[in-house]
């Protein structure tokens, strides 16, 4: 894995072959509700809008809560292997996005600006202290947007694949990188990505694309306040390091991370990886 901080050398970071992804992983993932592997389901009312959270169960003390926030199509499932690796030292919540997994489905499709509302009402509901906000793909837009108008919620950010990429925001742009994608994925993510397209419904998945493509970013990552940490696979053609780079000078207090082989779903195929560049972006803010 490889480090740069804008505006000075890059440092290198603990190298490690990226995680796999096989049968054990995936019967973690569509496990919801049922407990495994010492997370559980939990069901709050948020907004008027039942909402689900899969979150670890094994008290960890003195650590700031981690908040994994899923993409686009996608829920809390593809999250799991992430939310394992880090739950041993930090206490892990993997909240569904309305409409998304296990969360009740609004007549809408939300926009990145009623996500982020929502996820504040979600922290608020939870009464957790400054949490690490942890975005991955469309839910980096989330995240990002939440840090900007709730500065107060959020102790560091963490964009994964960050979407969407100035020069491919488009439907038709990014549709097509996804098409790359899905070619250097782990193939045995396919069932929980149906699963997950499955219980979103098809419509607010394009009517979501439609919202992500329209939000300037850059407009958010400007205005974050917390440290933050931009994350990709190097094979990932969603998110290009390029862009990944670009989204992290645009930060005031950011920095880029890149696990090698890993495509855009970085936290399913190499969830070890990116827990030890999260615990890495937390262990200066703990000592502050």
């Amino acid at each position: 894995m490889r480090t740069t901080r804008p505006g000075s050398a890059g440092r290198a970071l603990r190298p490690s072959p990226p995680g796999r992804f096989g049968v054990a992983g995936l019967r973690l993932a569509l496990a919801a509700p049922r407990p495994a592997a010492g997370l559980i389901s939990e069901f709050r009312l948020v907004a008027g809008l039942r909402t689900h959270t899969r979150r670890s169960t094994d008290p960890v003390g003195g650590t700031p809560a981690v908040v994994l926030v899923h993409g686009l199509a996608v829920s809390h499932r593809y999250l799991t292997p992430l939310a394992v690796a880090l739950s041993p030292t930090h206490p892990v919540y993997v909240p569904d996005l309305p409409g998304f997994g296990l969360t009740q489905r609004p007549g809408t499709a939300y926009d990145v600006s009623r996500h982020a509302a929502h996820l504040a009402a979600w922290l608020d509901a939870y009464r957790l202290d400054p949490v690490c906000l942890v975005g991955h793909s469309f839910g980096a837009e989330v995240v990002a947007a939440l840090a900007a108008r709730r500065p107060d919620l959020v102790r560091a950010l963490v964009l994964a694949g960050p979407t969407s990429d100035p020069a491919a925001r488009s439907r038709r742009g990014q549709l097509s990188r996804w098409l790359v994608d899905a070619l250097r994925e782990a193939p045995l993510q396919a069932p929980i990505l149906f699963r997950d397209g499955w219980d979103a419904r098809p419509w607010r998945v394009v009517a979501t694309l439609s919202h992500s493509v329209r939000n300037a970013v850059e407009a958010d990552l400007v205005r974050v306040a917390a440290p933050a940490l931009v994350l990709g696979g190097a094979r990932d053609p969603v998110a290009p390091a390029r862009w990944r780079e670009q989204a992290a000078r645009l930060v005031p207090d950011g920095r880029s991370v890149t696990v090698p082989a890993a495509a855009h779903n970085v936290a399913t195929t190499a969830p070890a990886q990116v827990a030890d560049a999260i615990r890495a972006l937390l262990a200066p803010v703990l000592e502050r």
